[in-house]
């Protein structure tokens, strides 16, 4: 369901990123297949600087839907980034795909907090975040952070991944036997 990023699918992503539902709340914009497949080639780029991790999400038939980022890495910390194309949304391809990237992140590369800075117009986005019971909200934990993100105005509301509550959550889930998956 993730991949890492790649530029073939630049144009396909293009595409599902373009559409007025979604390219307001994504923060890598393009406004031409060539300018995406340039910024996905920066992502990349950066990946292998350690700056920021990049996925692509697919779809159950291998198909790129969306993608979902770790932005600003810092301390053992960044900022989640995720969109889907419009025609995905609501399938629960959200949900498994931040449970994958949150895995690979916490587990394979060491990150201790994953913030969400969610436009509080995004009402899609902050009902998904309520939902997932390793979110609490980072407003009264890190008020100085989120006072940063709103210097301009009032904007954004913050929520936080910690490591700890997101592996406690995860060993209380019952789990799926291969059983039970086929």
């Amino acid at each position: 369901m993730l991949k890492k990023r790649d530029l073939h699918e630049s144009g396909q992503l293009f595409e599902l990123l373009s559409h007025p539902a979604v390219f307001p709340y994504v923060r890598q914009k393009a406004q031409s297949a060539e300018e995406y497949k340039f910024v996905t080639k920066q992502a990349i780029e950066a990946e292998d600087r350690g700056e920021l991790i990049s996925r692509t999400i697919l779809d159950d038939y291998g198909q790129p839907i969306g993608t979902i980022n770790l932005f600003d890495i810092e301390d053992g910390a960044g900022f989640l980034g995720t969109w889907i194309g419009q025609p995905f949304q609501g399938l629960g391809y959200n949900q498994k795909a931040k449970q994958q990237f949150l895995d690979e992140l916490f587990f394979v590369h060491g990150i201790q907090n994953v913030f969400l800075r969610i436009r509080k117009v995004n009402a899609k986005s902050l009902r998904a975040a309520s939902k997932l019971p390793y979110v609490i909200d980072a407003a009264s934990t890190h008020p100085q952070l989120l006072k940063e993100l709103n210097k301009e105005e009032d904007i954004y509301a913050l929520f936080q991944i910690p490591r700890d509550l997101y592996y406690l959550t995860q060993a209380q889930q019952p789990q799926e036997t291969d059983e039970q998956a086929i």
